[in-house]
């Protein structure tokens, strides 16, 4: 049941909030909205106000947003002349479409900027103690809190992970040398860090700081977080689809899963999941694939560079083809995340 509320939780927030960036772009550029539909399938709650149709549907795995003049026309409904998608410039439908995804990558980085400032994270950037593990090299040597760690065997090291890695590689030699900057005073120690079963690797014992952000800073790091990972997950994409690279693929029961597993975590696991969610939706319907918005934005693109138009019934043949190998996709996706579960 958690997971199924969890679900339902994250989806409605991705996809509402994807959703509304459409429709809020499209009345700015004075397009009628014929409905606006959280879930699929049979209706089960709607409510007119004005012209649009607001809908809550059975089966919570998506949305939409119907615009006049895309050929999506109930019997009952009338396009206004001027405000149908099609009646309007390149640029404009071009921002309709875009602004979707944007607001779910916006999203995402306003999620990650919350969580830097109310929850905090482990300090990977620079090479200062936040804490010293008992019984281990680094408490016997009387390193402390606020020490900061700035060579390892003479060479400089800058960050965490680099530092980590170097003292490993060090120790496997001999005795380790560090310098050291402990309130303004620069020293060196040699340590003996030995081998450490339990761990499986040489241990000095030291661990990197908790940090909380303010504002502002979090909101920048927020936004450098979410365009390093933008960039991992573009280049995995890729090698899932070059198949250079087994990428795990999972669908709605495995997001359901997954969203379960994060809110028995707490609060804090369930906002930083939800903004990876949100960057994902946000990338995918940005990649050039008929039926997506980034395949719609290819061809108003096109439009753009050629000052020619698709005819409407060639495109919208493509992206119906694009649907029905999306749908297909989806589906086995899905038949694999239960495979799985019921492998277990």
């Amino acid at each position: 049941m958690i997971s199924i509320l969890s679900f339902i939780v994250v989806i409605g927030i991705c996809v509402i909030s994807h959703e509304f960036g459409h429709y809020i772009t499209a009345k700015a550029c004075s397009v009628q909205v014929h409905e606006f539909s959280f879930g699929m399938g049979p209706v089960l709650w709607k409510h007119k106000i004005e012209r649009t149709l607001w809908s809550v549907r059975a089966f919570p795995i998506g949305g939409f947003v119907r615009l006049a003049g895309m050929e999506e026309e109930q019997p009952e409904e009338n396009v206004i002349p001027g405000k149908g998608f099609n009646d309007k410039k390149a640029w404009q439908r071009f921002l309709i479409l875009f602004n979707g995804p944007l607001v779910n990558v916006f999203l995402a980085i306003i999620l990650t900027a919350f969580f830097l400032s109310g929850h905090g994270v482990v300090n990977m950037t620079s090479t200062a103690v936040g804490s010293i593990m008992e019984n281990l090299p680094a408490q016997a040597e009387g390193l402390q809190a606020g020490d900061l760690i700035l060579s390892v065997n003479g060479e400089s090291v800058s960050n965490w992970v680099e530092m980590a890695r170097s003292i490993r590689e060090a120790a496997s030699t001999g005795p380790v040398t560090l310098e050291i900057e402990r309130e303004g005073t620069r020293f060196q120690k040699t340590i003996s860090i030995p081998f450490n079963s339990t761990y499986g690797a040489a241990l000095l014992g030291v661990r990197p700081p908790f940090v909380q952000y303010g504002a502002f800073t979090a909101l920048k790091n927020a936004f450098s977080y979410t365009v390093s990972m933008s960039i991992e997950m573009i280049q995995g994409i890729i090698r899932w689809a070059l198949r250079a690279q087994d990428v795990e693929v999972t669908g709605p029961i495995g997001i359901a899963t997954m969203a379960g597993e994060a809110a028995k975590q707490g609060i804090w696991t369930f906002i930083s999941f939800l903004a990876l969610i949100n960057l994902n939706l946000g990338l995918i319907n940005l990649f050039p694939f008929p039926a997506l918005d980034g395949g719609r934005l290819v061809f108003i693109l096109g439009e753009i560079a050629t000052r020619k138009r698709l005819p409407e019934r060639v495109e919208n043949y493509i992206h119906f083809v694009g649907f029905v190998l999306l749908i297909s996709l989806i589906l086995f996706i899905t038949w694999k995340d239960i495979s799985r579960i019921f492998s277990l």
